[in-house]
């Protein structure tokens, strides 16, 4: 049986795919593919079925779906709006499978499902229900909902982060919810209101693999762990370059290993520090940190890599991968050791995924 490699790549202008075999070292690129819709982010399933989700306040709102690589794109947005009297959705944001259902985070921040494969939404409107809602603001990239966790032991169990207004989590399927953020900063408060129980900018969030509560997230002020589902957060900055950056990525079977892409600050550019690319690699949970930076650029790369652009795969060793404002994509087929640009010149580069499949 032969091993297909995807990495599916969401840009400012449609959405990529690239395919490799086991060996990930030759890759073939084709795209764009959503009639360069701007994509947000680009998910597989295991039976081969892609989804893409993107949009902005001219095309409005929508979920592209591919039946199996190599098939047409086609898209759907019935359901994705709030009801009368509330601001229309400009966008989707994010995605994730589980137990059969579908499901998307917007913008405006909020939280929609489905049962058919993306042709039609309901809106779990329990997360806008949420009593902080009335504080919520939105940050730079706006309000949005980009951070989608589901246990895959429990699909009841859903973790989300909305920029700025925190991470929260609900046990019931998405009726009810509750903010955890307690330890995480909001340094862009008043100093007596630096740990509110809502209002942090998180930039990302991910789930380490495996039956625990390991949840990881990179904030707009700090990196952070959380060994209890998100109740309370430690800091795990220390010995990293930067406590600011956007993307997270776990390692497919370690929950201790995570990758991050460390830029030079809010202020002060929001690229690589010193203009020299590097991923960094914890295998310990984050009490230390390596910088990995064979075959990446370190003269000259003032690039950022935005919050969903980094991602690993579930092959042995595991593959890491990530793309940049500038429209490069990096590859390493041993978890980050040595790097190699497997595209290059394409849009922006919004979302990196991948999809192992059998054949």
């Amino acid at each position: 049986m032969a091993t297909r490699v995807l990495v599916l790549v969401g840009t400012r202008k449609g959405a990529f795919i690239l395919e490799s075999d086991a060996a990930r070292r030759d890759w073939s690129l084709a795209g764009p593919f959503c009639e360069a819709w701007p994509i947000n982010h680009v998910i597989g399933t295991p039976d081969g079925r892609l989804h893409a989700a993107g949009g902005n306040e001219w095309f409005g709102p929508a979920v592209w779906t591919c039946e199996a690589p190599g098939a047409g794109w086609t898209h759907a947005s019935a359901g994705l709006a709030y009801g009368e009297g509330e601001a229309p959705i400009r966008a989707a944001w994010s995605l994730a499978a589980a137990n059969g259902h579908l499901y998307a985070g917007v913008e405006p921040a909020g939280l929609f499902r489905s049962a058919d494969n993306g042709r039609s939404w309901t809106h779990l409107a329990g997360l806008r229900a949420h009593p902080s809602r009335k504080d919520w603001q939105p940050g730079a990239g706006g309000l949005i909902l980009h951070s989608l966790v589901i246990d895959p032991a429990d699909d009841r169990r859903i973790w989300v982060a909305i920029s700025a207004a925190g991470v929260f989590h609900s046990a019931d399927g998405g009726i009810t919810w509750e903010a955890r953020n307690r330890g995480t900063r909001a340094d862009f408060n008043p100093e007596d209101q630096r740990y509110p129980e809502h209002g942090q900018c998180v930039h990302c969030l991910v789930k380490a693999p495996g039956a625990g509560e390991v949840l990881y997230q990179q904030n707009h002020c700090g990196m952070y762990r959380s060994d209890d589902g998100g109740r309370s957060w430690q800091s795990i900055e220390a010995g990293l370059p930067s406590s600011f950056g956007f993307p997270a990525a776990v390692h497919p079977r370690d929950p201790g290993t995570l990758y991050l892409v460390p830029l030079n600050g809010d202020t002060a550019g929001r690229y690589v520090p010193d203009g020299k690319v590097a991923v960094w690699r914890t295998r310990d949970g984050g009490r230390t940190w390596q910088d990995l930076r064979a075959g990446l650029p370190q003269r000259n790369a003032f690039v950022n890599v935005l919050r969903q652009a980094l991602a690993t795969d579930r092959l042995e060793p595991a593959g890491v991968y990530f793309g940049t404002g500038s429209g490069a994509l990096y590859a390493s087929a041993d978890e980050g050791e040595t790097w190699s640009c497997i595209a290059e010149h394409l849009p922006t580069v919004t979302s990196v995924e991948t999809l192992v499949l059998e054949r």
